[in-house]
Order: C-alpha cells, then sequence, then structure tokens
C-alpha cells in the first residue's frame, strides 16, 4: 500500500521540497487525538500493519509515522457537504411524489441519464422505489450530497447512503448559474440554487446527466454516514477527495480561512475532481447544512504519507 501512495502522488507531480510539521499553521494546537479517531475509522483497510501505542501521543505519532507532500504547491479549492434530514414518505402520497431508487438490476437501465429517469419516467413499474421526498430539488440535492436522513411524518425515518451512480459525468448546476450571470462565483451557494430553482421550474437540473441510486443503512442515530470506504465519516475531520490524486485513507492537513486541522481523505464526490479539490464533512442537519453551503474557499493542502513510502 505504501508504494502505491508514493506512485500515485509521484503521478499528480508531487512537491518534493522539505517541509516541517512547525510550519503548518496551527498544527501545534490542533486536536490530534480528534484527527486520529478519524483516521482509525479506516486505518485497518489503508494502513493495516500501523498501529498506535496508547501511550504514544498522537500528535507524536504522527510526526514520527509520517512526511509531509504536497501536489504541485498544495493550492487548491474547498467546499463542504453534510447529511440533510429531508422530509418523506414510504409510501407515495400527494404531497410527496418524487422517488429516490435502489439501483436497478439490469445495466442497461443502471445507465439511464437523468432526463430519462426524471423526466421519462425510464425506472417506473420496475418496484426500485425506496422512498418519497416532495420535489426534484429535494432529491438532487440528496444525490449531490450522497446520503441523508430520510424523517417520516409518523416520526420514524430511514438512513440511506450512495450505492451507485449510472456512469454520466457531473455537470454542476452551479457554474451553469454563474455562466448564465444569475450570480457570480462568489456569491452563489446551495441555498440561492434552490430558492432559483423553486421559482423558475426544475428544468435545469437535466443538464447535468448524473444520477445516483441509493440503499437503506442500518446505523446508529450518533453515527455520521457511510463514506466511499464503506464506514462512517467524521464531521469536520472526513475528508472526500479526487482518488486518482490522494488515495483513500490518506491523512491530509488543511488550511483555509485563516485556519488549519488535520483531516483524512475517507470519502469521494462526483464534483470533487483535482490534485487539490477537498470537500470536508460538516454533520448532519440545518446547521452543518449552512456551513456546508458557505464553505467556498482557497485551500493549501498537504499530505502526510509514510515515511518509508517517501524514501
Amino acid at each position: 500500500m505504501t508504494g502505491s501512495l508514493l506512485k500515485d502522488t509521484e503521478k499528480a507531480g508531487s512537491d518534493t521540497r522539505p517541509l516541517s510539521f512547525e510550519a503548518l499553521r496551527g498544527w501545534s494546537t490542533d486536536d490530534h487525538a480528534a484527527a486520529w479517531a478519524c483516521f482509525e475509522r479506516t486505518r485497518d483497510l489503508a494502513y493495516p500493519a500501523m498501529q498506535h501505542s496508547v501511550e504514544t501521543p498522537s500528535r507524536e505519532f504522527f510526526e514520527a509515522r509520517f512526511k509531509l507532500v504536497r501536489l504541485g504547491d498544495g493550492r487548491g479549492h474547498l467546499t463542504g457537504y453534510y447529511e440533510p434530514e429531508i422530509p418523506a414518505s414510504p409510501i407515495r402520497t400527494g404531497d410527496y411524489s418524487c422517488p429516490i431508487y435502489s439501483c436497478p438490476p439490469d445495466p442497461a437501465s443502471q445507465a439511464f441519464t437523468r432526463e430519462a429517469i426524471v423526466k421519462n419516467g425510464a425506472l417506473d413499474g420496475l418496484g426500485l422505489e425506496i422512498a418519497w421526498l416532495r420535489d426534484p430539488i429535494d432529491a438532487f440535492f440528496l444525490q449531490v450530497q450522497g446520503s441523508g436522513r430520510l424523517m417520516f411524518a409518523d416520526g420514524k425515518g430511514m438512513r440511506v447512503g450512495f450505492a451507485a451512480k449510472n456512469g454520466h459525468p457531473y455537470v454542476s448546476i452551479g457554474a451553469e448559474l454563474v455562466r448564465r450571470d444569475v450570480f457570480t462565483a462568489d456569491e452563489i451557494s446551495a441555498d440561492q440554487i434552490k430558492d432559483w430553482l423553486r421559482l423558475n421550474g426544475t428544468d435545469l437540473l437535466l443538464l447535468n446527466p448524473s444520477f445516483v441510486f441509493f440503499r437503506p443503512l442500518e446505523l446508529s442515530q450518533d453515527s455520521g454516514p457511510l463514506g466511499s470506504m464503506d464506514r462512517p465519516v467524521t464531521p469536520d475531520r472526513t475528508l472526500a477527495v479526487d482518488p486518482a490524486h490522494i488515495p483513500l485513507g490518506t491523512p491530509v492537513w488543511i488550511e483555509f480561512q485563516g485556519q488549519g486541522r488535520l483531516c483524512i481523505a475517507q470519502d469521494i464526490g462526483g464534483a470533487i475532481k483535482g490534485p487539490n479539490r477537498g470537500d470536508l464533512y460538516c454533520g448532519t442537519g440545518a446547521d452543518a447544512g449552512l456551513r456546508a453551503g458557505q464553505l467556498n474557499t482557497e485551500v493549501t493542502m498537504t499530505l502526510l504519507l509514510p515515511r518509508e513510502a517517501s524514501t
């Protein structure tokens, strides 16, 4: 595994200049124990031979076992994502008429575009509906986040998570609204996009052919949703990345908006592309959604690679 880590960063054009932990803004004051707890969730998948003695402080562990490497100059872009809480129904009703689907068993049906599914009813009659949401906007943004908590009227609910994609490329609706001069790149947010769609209709969503299928999840209420490593993600510590550049399970130091934080690359996203592109998991519910929607900023990313992989 360590050899593949080094190979992947070399392909991405790593900055091989010496870096020190002391030079990382905020490193000395970060909660390294919290970072370790997040790292431990997926350590057996990414670093099965790496053990952490309880006698060794977490900061000392990271400094002793890892070396700092940047992809290029490390500068990139950071956004946020969250687990929404969405009103839903287990059956179709007048108020809840927009389905979310499990993955079709037929490969041909898995490849239908968003327009074929949403507008033309390509999956109708196949019995794939997991639950019903109020409108295509709720369904679309659930797909953007990749997981959610469905809240039923009887007080019960359901956790759902990513199952599969239809294989078509992701097209950003936000970028399209910026291109049309509806919003500027600095001011656009998820809430603004939702408000615009509710006022102007949802046809614009069909420009994005990508479509996400879901699966019900059996998770405790205090657990985060499952990331792409099939383990629960951690608020403010789990980072979604492009695995073509940053291998999953890698610790990543991020510096943004005057702060620094040690995160773990444990998730991916359709819009997360490039060597220094990150999406920070912000938690569950409306407050987390507000923070995630407002997080749209420059970032400097520094990878922590095992020292034996960097020689």
